[in-house]
């Protein structure tokens, strides 16, 4: 592709721009380029920024999946070798903004009335350069060739291939029980220390790894999914659950004389979250997982992973009540009150709480909330979840013992919390912390609406931080540190450390820990730092220091009283560690 004459660029970024206008049924701004950023943002687009893009944009395991083209007839040519390109640069690229059939989420709809009337010039321009709007800039930055832009202007007029659905005879062809219940040991066969044992996932391997917390050695690397998203622990301490992001399930049986996997199932092509049920004489008895694609929820066994009830999320969107063909399951969590799932969907704002009491005649309660809901945790007493709605930039609080909506609370731009982080605040009481993706802000929400009625479900304080791409932030009830990681933030020097505030002392701002350079990694990967998490007693913090698959990682240990290295952990097995998950900690919902 050609660079075009000034003037012919300009008309053509103008066109992209009207693109975005008329995907919301808004009129185009002014012919001029000067104009164009200014008329964008004119049109209430929120600028996304470049961790958010970074986070959102995220190969897509439907990558490899195979899909059958619908080609438009009024869309240009494509040979079927650059539809395969177009389709697994998008699930690589794109999918993660514009959805799996490109209708929208928090990048706008691409589907061929849109994009066809616009034509393969203007699309060019628009991927090529991308837009104030927040739409990445493909060819400048390098990320994709002049080809590559062409068939992907060509690929986005086309209908969008959709990808199989996943049932219940596909979920059964792929169950194992690897070891039956009734083989299992019948007492902890191990001289471990369960409770202190971390999960550490080794992304691009498709591994976790149980690191044993008191010697810091590594007690087995065990094959999972790709990309394991999250561990969480069962009820009674003894099952770990992790699911990767191509909805593979295993659950490990923490046992046996070396744990291992004792079950695995996959409940859909890409998925994010798992839980077990937790409310009293439950224990133990249900698993359920959310995926993105097919958008559903399953309820399975919890011992087993037979799966026993498959449920639709797609529906109508919160406000403007128009349906939404493909609505992710985000976070799940157990409610510790109630049989119930909290099941949070990402594009229609909606938390489902789903009792798991009668799975015959299931019934569910549905709290809209806001778009687009992400991630979250409970507060301290365990009584209120609190989720970002990242793309409303606000977190919803839901009561999960009057099981209603208890506040919608305005934050900064991009809220990304994890699970979040309790700790009584000098002056406000118990609150509940969140970093940001698009911000350096950490909002503090108040979370006692006995005790402290005025500023409960508000933002009592707005910290500053080192810079946004924020993706997790972390204390400990023992501890009198907030630890908030920016891994996503463009600059290696904050992608490489992490912020420390003192709880007593918030107002004198952060201490800088540079984990990277502390890990002493040998080469040149890109060492982001991601992912605080604490030992059981609260007296150290782990972190995970993330480069390439083809260079060297490592896992550093920090003494929370003293901020100093206590501990680096190297091996050639520990390949992409991201997220870890202390047992005892996930499986009380501490943090």
């Amino acid at each position: 592709m050609n660079i075009p004459h000034p003037a012919r660029l300009a008309a053509l970024v103008l066109a992209a721009v009207s693109l975005v206008a008329n995907a919301q049924n808004k009129p185009a701004p002014a012919a001029s380029a000067a104009g164009a950023e200014s008329a964008a943002k004119a049109e209430g687009e929120r600028h996304i920024t470049a961790p958010e893009a970074a986070y959102q944009g995220a190969a897509s395991p439907l990558a490899n999946e195979p899909i059958h083209p619908n080609a438009n007839p009024n869309a240009p040519k494509m040979t079927e070798a650059e539809f395969e390109i177009g389709r697994k640069v998008y699930f690589q690229r794109c999918a993660g903004c514009h959805g799996v059939l490109r209708k929208g989420a928090t990048g706008k709809p691409l589907t061929p009335d849109i994009t066809v009337p616009k034509g393969t010039d203007y699309l060019k321009v628009f991927i090529a350069y991308g837009s104030p709007a927040g739409m990445p800039n493909w060819l400048t930055s390098g990320e994709m060739d002049e080809k590559t832009v062409d068939i992907m202007a060509r690929y986005v007029q086309q209908e969008p291939p959709v990808p199989p659905e996943f049932g219940l005879a596909e979920m059964k062809a792929t169950w194992k029980v690897i070891v039956p219940p009734e083989q299992r040991p019948k007492k902890k066969m191990n001289n471990y220390n369960l409770d202190n044992i971390f999960s550490t996932t080794l992304r691009d391997a498709g591994e976790v790894a149980l690191i044993d917390g008191d010697t810091k050695e590594i007690i087995n690397v065990i094959k999972t999914g790709y990309a394991v998203h999250i561990s969480r622990v069962s009820a009674s301490g003894r099952y770990l659950f992790v699911i990767g992001r191509d909805a593979k399930i295993n659950i490990i049986d923490l046992w046996m004389e070396k744990p291992d996997n004792v079950a695995e199932i996959k409940i859909g092509l890409e998925a994010r979250s798992v839980d077990t049920s937790k409310s009293k004489g439950y224990e133990d008895k249900y698993a359920i997982a959310g995926a993105y694609w097919p958008p559903q929820y399953v309820i399975m066994d919890g011992s087993t992973l037979e799966p026993k009830r498959i449920v639709s999320t797609r529906g109508m969107v919160v406000g403007t009540q128009e349906f939404h063909p493909e609505p992710r399951v985000a976070a799940i969590v157990a409610n510790h009150h109630k049989p119930e799932f909290i099941v949070n969907v990402k594009e229609t704002g909606k938390i489902l709480l789903v009792n798991y009491k009668d799975l015959t005649n299931l019934t569910t309660t549905e709290i809209p909330a806001a778009r687009f809901l992400h991630d979250g945790g409970f507060d301290a007493s365990k009584r209120y979840f609190l989720i970002a709605a990242n793309n409303s930039n606000k977190v919803a609080v839901v009561d999960t013992k009057d099981s209603k909506l208890a506040a919608l609370v305005d934050v900064d731009q991009i809220p990304h919390p994890g699970r979040g982080a309790n700790f009584v605040h000098p002056k406000f009481g118990p609150v509940w912390a969140t970093g940001h993706l698009g911000s350096e802000k950490v909002a503090l929400i108040g979370t006692d609406p006995s005790k402290h009625k005025d500023q409960a479900w508000k933002v009592v304080q707005m910290l500053d931080g080192q810079g946004g791409g924020n993706l997790f932030i972390k204390t400990h009830p023992k501890s009198q540190h907030l630890y908030v990681d920016t891994p996503l933030n463009p600059e290696g020097k904050l992608s490489q450390s992490v912020a420390v505030y003192d709880i007593k002392n918030l107002d004198k701002g952060f201490t800088v820990l540079p984990i990277a350079e502390w890990a002493g990694l040998k080469d040149d990967g890109a060492k982001r730092v991601v992912q605080p998490e604490y030992n059981k007693a609260g007296d150290e913090v782990w972190f995970a220091v993330w480069s390439a698959k083809d260079k060297e990682s490592a896992l550093v240990i920090v003494d929370d009283k003293t901020l100093k290295l206590k501990k680096v952990i190297k091996d050639p097995r520990l390949i992409t560690p991201t997220g870890h998950f202390n047992i005892y900690n996930t499986q009380h919902d501490i943090y």
